[in-house]
Parts: structure tokens; sequence; C-alpha cells
């Protein structure tokens, strides 16, 4: 191929590294009003009263809304196609506040000081009720986190207001019990995931105003334009017809985009005043008012012979989706769906999932989605069944990983089309050079070195779900202009899908002008989310350039007198076989500008019925301080299967990135609550994530199958290389000191106290 897999850099580097001005506010008007919210101290509690009086009176001041002021209308503020799993039990702002950083009231003025002014002086009363913080604890809890009648689940989710319940769902295979019981050894283990934050460098952010025609035009930084016009019309109860959503650049999202955070508020202060307004959300606002990942506790059964065959897996998941419910129904899925089928051979599998409301910042999406913390489950049983085999767990993973060709047990009947991951273990061991350092090796200065291996799977896009579409058109001069609706959030899927259109269009890159995302304008795309854009709209390119080749055929054809089946088109020209006359693309771009009754471009649409998943292999290396318990990152060898490679570079950077926050959710990231709910996690003074110093060496490689479904060969790259580290550092650590650590982060008091435990069971 000349053009896909190929390092082709992004069409946007050269704005992005001289600072042109791309982002939000860098596009917002100066006279926008400024728009802040006055957020709960209280984790539970009822406005009781509201007074504005002395701060409507700040000059410039246009205007403080609260929840009298706004639509008594239920809606979600997920970002999914509709009708949205996750529920319908969000207001703009609400009576009922269960955070502490719940909205409270929204204060629009000309000047920032102003509105912090104003903020001080609104007095508001609260009856302080008592909250529900511990997730364990919140299912069928007579405290009820959302008690009201107009709560609606649009989804059979298993969800209950009435019982704390967002959902509830039970799937398996074969007789569980039955084969635990007949197994040899039996592992069962409780693990613990903390919510982390996705900490993007550009902050959530939404600027608003009103056109010639009354319309509502939202610029935000969003990775779900289409979705955010379906979410604020519902919000608004306006028609949608009457929202206009336009993406920028955004300056990172990892999910946390795919939720609505920011944009509601200033909607509906355009909309009530008809003036533009912006919001940008502080750092602390984004740490404690935002979407972080669920909190999970996952309880495994892993069941195996003797010789190391995992006969049958149980996976009980408990989710904590927080206050509201955004993607609580969704996330918690990929917890057993995108970590059991790792174990093609098992004879059983048992999964279950509760997702819980509790009076704690509401839960959404991260990387990952669900399987990021499945997988540490899941994977770290696994490797305490090799501790108590005896066996090496790379030999242990080699006797029963999912293969080509085998049907995944509790992914929903697929079939692996397209698996490399043994050749991903086997190279991984390689770079690592497992067999020399396995398990551990003192280095004499009081201080080991240990590998440790996990490996993953994920998902390439939502099956029967997600939807993709491209519109190309042929402007004079023959050059083309391809309009995506899917969001380029600095991943390069404006890159990657105009390589792929330049791929099948036989053409250079250059000759290809890539319009991001305006849903007045753009072909219908779900977003950038679920790992779907490489695979999902990736096939809608490649079918929308066959239509338009097919249709430029015509159109040379009959330019050149002869008939359709005579001619053929090389990139540059359609040239006929009999006679070898041709007409050049830059002519027909420019003939069809003159009498001409039908336009020159295509538009097609791709949904797929499976969700082919990437593989991945990752081996940790750490050094501990035996002394203190501190764990220094070494080394990380990652191999991934993603099919075939569209653009090496891109997907070699998205997989360092992804392995670096994977890293901090092992080691370092912890959002710590006080005994009212406060979240002390609200800078990155307390909220530590990690920096270049922190991840030590991390080294990439592919290992390349062919998916027969996907586009030129491809798969997805964008979540799956944030879900070994975890599991791979426990590992490393367990094999360095032997302490197993069920709950992240994995920091060195816990490393430390393990290693007490140890010695004192010793003595």
């Amino acid at each position: 191929m000349r053009i896909v897999n190929q390092a082709v850099p992004k069409v946007d580097s050269e704005a992005l590294v001289t600072g042109k001005a791309v982002y939000t506010n860098d596009l917002a008007p100066s006279d926008c009003l400024i728009v802040k919210i006055i957020r709960s101290p209280h984790a539970h509690a009822l406005i009781k009263d509201i007074n504005t009086t002395r701060a409507e009176a700040v000059p410039g001041i246009e205007c403080i809304l609260t929840y009298k002021d706004c639509p008594d209308k239920r809606f979600t503020m997920a970002g999914q196609t509709y009708p949205e799993p996750s529920p319908y039990d969000r207001l703009i702002l609400d009576q009922r506040m269960r955070f502490v950083g719940d909205a409270a009231a929204i204060v629009a003025g000309t000047s920032e000081e102003a509105v912090k002014k104003a903020m001080k002086l609104v007095k508001i009363k609260y009856e302080v009720l008592e909250p529900v913080l511990d997730f364990r604890k919140a299912k069928d809890n007579p405290i009820l986190v959302h008690p009201e009648d107009n709560w609606k689940s649009l989804c059979p989710v298993g969800a209950d207001n009435k019982r704390n319940l967002c959902a509830h769902e039970e799937s398996g295979s074969g007789d569980i019990e039955a084969v635990l019981a007949d197994c040899d050894y039996v592992i069962d283990r409780v693990y613990h995931t903390k919510a982390n934050q996705q900490a993007m460098m550009e902050t959530f952010r939404t600027y608003t105003y009103l056109d010639t025609y009354g319309r509502l035009n939202v610029v935000s930084s969003t990775q779900v334009p289409f979705h955010i016009r379906r979410i604020l019309a519902n919000a608004l109860d306006i028609p949608k017809s009457k929202v206009r959503v336009i993406k920028p650049r955004i300056g990172g999202g990892f999910g946390a985009k795919q939720t609505s955070v920011s944009e509601v508020y200033p909607a509906i202060v355009t909309w009530k005043t008809g003036k533009p307004a912006k919001i940008i959300y502080t750092r602390e606002e984004s740490l404690i008012a935002s979407s972080p990942r669920h909190e999970m506790e996952m309880h495994v059964r892993l069941g195996a012979d003797k010789d190391g065959h995992i006969r049958g897996i149980d996976l009980h998941t408990l989710s904590n989706t927080g206050a509201f419910g955004e993607h609580g129904p969704t996330t918690v899925g990929l917890s057993g769906h995108k970590s059991i089928p790792l174990y093609g051979q098992a004879e059983a599998f048992r999964f279950t999932y509760d997702v819980v409301y509790t009076n704690v910042m509401s839960a959404g999406a991260y990387r990952g989605y669900g399987a990021t913390q499945g997988i540490f489950a899941v994977e770290s049983a696994v490797n305490e069944l090799a501790q108590v085999l005896g066996m090496d767990p790379t030999v242990l993973r080699e006797k029963n990983l999912v293969r080509e060709g085998q049907i995944m047990p509790a992914y929903y009947g697929e079939t692996a089309k397209s698996c490399a991951l043994d050749r991903c273990l086997a190279r991984a061991k390689e770079m690592i050079g497992w067999d020399e350092k396995y398990p551990y090796r003192d280095m004499g200065n009081g201080k080991v070195r240990g590998v440790g291996v996990a490996m993953a799977m994920q998902g390439s896009g939502i099956s029967g779900v997600d939807t993709g579409s491209v519109a190309i058109k042929v402007n004079d001069d023959g050059f083309y202009s391809l309009m995506i609706g899917a969001t380029d959030m600095g991943t390069g899927c404006d890159t990657i899908l105009s390589q792929m259109a330049a791929e099948c269009l036989d053409c250079d890159m250059k000759d290809i002008i890539v319009h991001g995302v305006d849903t007045d304008i753009s072909p219908y795309d779900c977003g950038s989310y679920a790992s779907s854009t490489t695979y999902v709209t990736g096939m809608a390119v490649v079918r929308t350039c066959e239509t338009l080749i097919r249709k430029m055929c015509e159109r040379g054809a009959e330019y050149l007198g002869c008939s359709v089946e005579d001619v053929e088109f090389d990139g540059k020209s359609v040239v006929n076989l009999k006679t070898g006359e041709s007409i050049s693309r830059k002519d027909i771009g420019n003939k069809v500008m003159c009498f001409n009754n039908e336009a020159l471009s295509a538009s097609e649409a791709f949904s797929s019925p499976t969700s082919p998943p990437p593989f991945m292999a990752g081996i940790a290396e750490v050094e501990i301080d035996k002394e203190t318990g501190v764990v220094e990152m070494v080394d990380y060898a990652a191999v991934v299967d993603c099919g075939t490679v569209v653009n090496p570079s891109l997907a070699r950077v998205q997989t360092e990135g992804g392995i670096a926050q994977g890293i901090g959710m092992a080691l370092f990231e912890d959002v710590v609550y006080n005994a009212k709910g406060k979240n002390y996690s609200n800078s990155f003074m307390q909220y530590k994530i990690p920096s270049r110093l922190d991840v030590g060496t991390i080294r990439v490689e592919f290992e390349s199958s062919y998916e027969p479904t996907g586009p030129f060969g491809a798969k997805s790259i964008g979540e799956i290389v944030i879900n070994t580290p975890s599991p791979a550092i426990s590992n490393a650590i367990q094999n360095a000191v032997g302490v197993i650590i069920r709950e992240l982060p994995m920091t060195a008091e816990k490393v430390y106290r393990g290693m007490q435990e140890i010695d004192k069971r010793s003595e």
C-alpha cells in the first residue's frame, strides 16, 4: 500500500505546533457572557431557599438561574446512541443536591470578576440529608439517591431507582458451579479499582450563541457532537432542529468528553438571554464535578485442573456510578465481556453485575471503559492461579489464551477471525528477556527487580449499534473534500481517514481536504468512543470511495463517449481501455461545474454486526526498594495486534500514552473522599498523574493480523493500550517481593505493609 500502513504526519500538525487558534476558548468571541456554577457543599441535601437579590444587583450580572428557572424534564448527559441505556435522571438544575460539587445555581455576567463577586452573594439554605457514600451498602439502602417519580430508564438494563440500582444483569454458559466443584484448584479473590480522572490538558469548555435564525449554536470540546445535539434538545425541551453543534480541535478527552459535562450551562444562559455565553471549567471543577472512571469491586472465582487448563470463570462486578447514571449500565458489561473471552477454552462461565447510585461525583467513560477494571481482576486472578500451580504465568497463558478461529466465551458468540495474541505474548517475552529475568533478580543494593505479565482485548465499536458515515465530493480542478462526523480528539482520526481515502482513490494526501464536525453539514457519526473510528468510520470511507469511483467512471465514460464497462479510474484519469483515450480527474472536476444534472459526490454509512477485538500482551519490569516499598518502573514491553496498522507513528504514540495512563492508574492515581463526601483530590498537587520520569522505558511493537471485516484489515487501537499495566505491574510486585495487592493504586505503603506481614508470618 502507498499511504495506508505508512507513518504520515498528522494533517493538523503544523497548526498545533505553531500555536494557531484552534481550540474552543480561542474561538469564543470576546463579548461572551461568563458562566460559572455555584456548587453544593453537601453530599446530599435539599435546597430550601435561594436568595439572589444582592447578587443580581452586582454590575455586569446578566442572569442567575436556579432550579425554578429550568425545565422539570429528566435527561441523561451520557453521549450514547438513542435510546440511551443510561437512565434519564438529570435536570439542568435540581432542588436535590446529590454530591459535593453538584450544580446548585448558574451565574452569568459580562466579566469573571462580576460573576465571582455575585457567586459569594447568593445565599442558599440547605436541608442536609444523610448520604450514601459506601457503594457496597448502596443497593436496597433506605436512603435513596434518586427518589423522584419522573426518573426513567429507556432500556431494559435492570435499573430501579427505588433500590439505588442503575443496572443489573446475569449471563453465562454451562454449569459454572459444577465445573468449579470439579476443578483441582479454585482461586476465589476480590479486587478493587478506584475512580480515576482522565486529566486531559484542555478542561471542559463550551461557548454558545444564537444565529440569525434563532437557532442555538454550540461550539464545544466534545467527543460526541451529534449526541450533544440530542442531549441539549432534551435538557432545554426544545426541538433538535433548533440546535447546531460544532466541534473545534479537542485538547484531549479520553472518554471524559463523551459525557455532556459543560454544555447545558451556557446553552440555557444563551437560550434565556439571547446572548453568547461561555463556560471554562477550572482544573478543580474538572476534578470534583466531571466524569471519572467507575470505581468497581470484582469477585473472581477461577477454576483449573492440575495441568493448568482453565475450566471455569465466575465474575461478579459491583460498580459505583455515583450520583448519576451516565455510562453506568454500559461500562460494567465490559468488565466481564472483555476479560473472560481471553481464555477461549473455558468450559463454563458466569458474569453478573450490579451498578449502584451513591452520593459521590458521577462516573462516566474513561479509556478502556470497564474492560480496564475487569482485566485487572481476571488477569490478577490468573497470576495468582499460576503461583498456586507453581507455574510460569506466561506458560499458563500459552495453555489457555484465545486463538484465531475460536469462538470467544462471553463475547456474544463471536469468532476470533483475526487474533495474534499468541505471537504478541511470545514477542513481549523476547523484548523483556523474560526467561532470564523471571521471577525476580536481587540487585544487591537492597532493591529487587521483578517482571509481570498481562493480556488484554477490547473491541472495535459497539456491534449492531455504532454507525459511521462520511461524504466525499469532487471539486473543480479535481481535488476532494472529505466531510466526516467522527471526532478527532488528538488521536489523529482526521489523518487516518484521509489516508484511507487517498489509498482508495489512488491520490496524494494533499489532494484531500478534510472537514471536521458540524452537525448541520457533516454526515452522521456516533462520535469518538468505544474504539470505533478506525474500524467503523474507516469502512464508511472505503464504501464511499468505491461509490465515488463508480460515479467518476460513469461521468468519464460519458465525456469520452464510450461505455462505462470500457473504462477504469487510475487515480489521475478515467481511461478508455480499448482506445487509450483518457480524461483527467482535473478536467472531470471542472466539467461537472457546468451543465450538470448530478452531483459528483458520494456518502455511505457503515455499521457492523460484530466488534472484532484487538489483542495485546504487556510485560512490566519494576524495581522495589525493600526498605521503603517504593516501586519504580524500569521497563514496559508491549505488543499489540490491531490488525493492519493504518499509521504506525500514531498507533505507537497511542500505545505509549495509554500505557503511561495505565501506569498512573496502577501506581499513583487515587480519588479520595472524606467521611462527609468531600473530594480531597481536587488539584494535581493531591491527584498525582505520572510524569515522563515515572513511567520508565516504554517499548511498543505490533504483531499484525488481518481482520477481514475491517478497512484494509484494520481493527481498533485507542482503548486496549491502557488495560495491561495494572495487572502486569501487580504481577511484577508479586514476583519480586511476594506481596499481592488487590486494590489500586499499588502504593509504597501497601507494598511495605505487605512485606512486613510476610516477615511476620515467616517468624
